[in-house]
């Protein structure tokens, strides 16, 4: 790219009302940093992104008070070894659990709204999911499952899913998921790794409308994987009782009655919270591990900041519990919204399911695979026509960059007053370098901004800032959600050779960039893809 890249229009697709801007959480949020920084200049993001990587420690601290993260001890220090990027240790006095953080409401407002590919559907309040990690953790405890240990889920997009990831981290487990319609080969691959004490599964998933049955995966499972000393099954399919393995448990039978709270156990910020499986060029999956302190703080940062997400919203997503993004859609629980779950194809029968369940429930967010944006472009369909969308303010995209024609589509055929921006949703790289922001303008085929609290540079071939061309996309200061290790890495040798063999004390994943002249950032991939997206 000979200039800076101009991204293909200097007319901005979106940009956000004065309404909009004067609500957005970010806004709030510059007015708490002017309010505790005497910094008069935080009025606008570029100076509230520049002070959030020149005084980092100041920045993360002010983003945990804003958002009320619940934690014990002492705050100080924010940051240890700030001068290295393998090796940096966040909030080293600190205590907290995820799971509680997520946890915060307990009242009747729906928390989780179901529906799939089939017609069934549920809803469950703040209240019942309270009461239901309350007795799987109860129920997790009597298993013997504790603190270190590992809990792994085959499940389908269901509120099982949620209510199971929520009960280990209470108990300072350690998560990891795969969709069910993934072979017995490649779940072997991945949960042989982590060899789970206790697996969530499901007899069976839906897609394109037929039922698939995984009990024979069960079995293959029960006998590759080593360590599983109990299997818990949610019944989804009605598979018949004589195929299922004798070892199992039905999810109501083990989660049993009553009412018990939640148990929180208090760990240190770096505790092991989940792990998401990366598709290595050769051998077996990497099985990264990501701390619960800096997960936790950059959802907050990206749901609460970035994507503007509130208590009011109802946010869709159509994806399976193998994508990272899944965890970030769970983590909206923190501001109370209602989460919408769509199980099976997003396209089944038609392009149309999705929009009509928008309609049906009304989604405000809306968090979908870009391959589907760019299916339903191609399939002709037309919400903007045939659909009302009326409380649909943000389009959350999934997975690859979006192309331009993709920005033209959403723009021009679902609805003109909508944010079209991305959710993180690498297995490796634990927080979106670019991400898009709810009081900037949007442009075709860019995102608006560099994440908050992140040095994010473009690299030439030498290490040096690319300038006007493209590079290589980089983090060069340390930021909490680095992910802690690789399983089975005991000296971290690839963990350092993944991230950051490219240049001295820079993380690099593989990602080529250019920055616009207005400090967008254009993202494209290399041919083949690097060791980076999750499967």
């Amino acid at each position: 790219m000979p200039t800076k890249h101009a991204a293909s229009t200097n007319k901005p697709l979106w940009e956000p009302g004065a309404e909009r801007v004067e609500r957005a959480n970010i806004s709030r949020f510059m007015r708490f940093v002017r309010e505790n920084t005497g910094n008069d200049d935080v009025r606008r993001y570029a100076p509230l992104y520049d002070f959030s990587v020149r005084q980092p420690e100041k920045f993360w601290s002010l983003l945990w008070e804003f958002c009320g993260v619940r934690a014990h001890g002492e705050h100080e220090p924010v940051l240890v070894d700030r001068d290295r990027m393998s090796g940096a240790r966040w909030f080293p006095n600190v205590t907290l659990n995820f799971a509680q953080n997520l946890l915060r409401f307990r009242d009747e407002r729906t928390a989780i709204a179901f529906r799939n590919e089939c017609g069934e559907q549920r809803e469950i309040s703040y209240a019942e999911l309270h009461a239901q990690v309350g007795r799987l953790t109860q129920a997790l405890k009597g298993a013997g499952v504790g603190v270190g240990d590992h809990v792994a889920g085959m499940l389908p997009n269901i509120p099982e899913a949620i209510v199971a990831m929520l009960a280990t981290s209470a108990l300072g487990a350690i998560w990891s998921s795969c969709p069910p319609h993934f072979d017995a080969h490649a779940v072997v691959e991945r949960f042989g790794q982590v060899a789970p004490k206790l697996l969530f599964a499901t007899d069976a998933c839906f897609r394109d409308g037929e039922r698939r049955d995984c009990l024979d995966t069960l079995h293959a499972i029960l006998d590759g994987v080593p360590g599983i000393a109990q299997l818990v099954v949610v019944p989804y399919g009605g598979a018949a009782a004589s195929r299922r393995p004798r070892s199992m448990l039905g999810w109501s039978q083990f989660i049993g009655e009553g009412d018990p709270a939640p148990e929180y156990v208090a760990l240190p910020f770096d505790h092991p919270l989940y792990i998401t499986y990366s598709t290595a060029t050769q051998g077996l999956p990497d099985c990264v591990v990501h701390g619960a302190g800096g997960i936790l703080l950059r959802h907050l940062k990206e749901i609460v900041l970035h994507a503007d997400l509130k208590r009011e919203d109802r946010v869709l997503y159509g994806a399976h519990c193998g994508w990272s993004a899944w965890h970030w859609f769970v983590s909206t629980l923190m501001v109370g919204a209602t989460l919408v779950l769509h199980d099976g194809s997003p396209a089944h029968p038609d392009c149309d399911a999705l929009w009509d369940l928008a309609d049906e429930v009304g989604i405000s967010a809306f968090a979908v695979d870009a391959g589907w944006i760019d299916a339903c472009r191609k399939a002709g369909a037309r919400p903007a026509e045939t659909h009302k969308l009326l409380p649909l303010k943000t389009i959350l995209s999934t997975g690859a960059p979006l192309a331009g024609e993709d920005y033209d589509y959403v723009y021009g055929n679902i609805k003109q007053r909508v944010l079209l921006t991305r959710v993180p949703c690498d297995a490796d790289v634990a927080s979106s370098f670019a991400l898009g922001c709810p009081v900037l303008p949007a442009y075709r085929g860019e995102l608006q901004c560099r994440a908050l609290g992140l040095k994010v540079e473009v690299l030439d071939q030498a290490g040096h800032a690319a300038g006007a061309d493209a590079g290589e996309l980089a983090c060069t200061a340390p930021f909490p959600s680095m992910p802690l290790s690789f399983r089975n890495d005991v000296d971290g040798t690839k963990y350092r050779k993944a991230f950051f063999s490219r240049f001295p004390n820079t993380w690099c994943g593989g990602d080529r960039a250019s920055l616009t002249g207005r400090d967008g950032i254009v993202i494209g991939r290399p041919d083949p893809l690097p060791n980076r997206l999750i499967a």
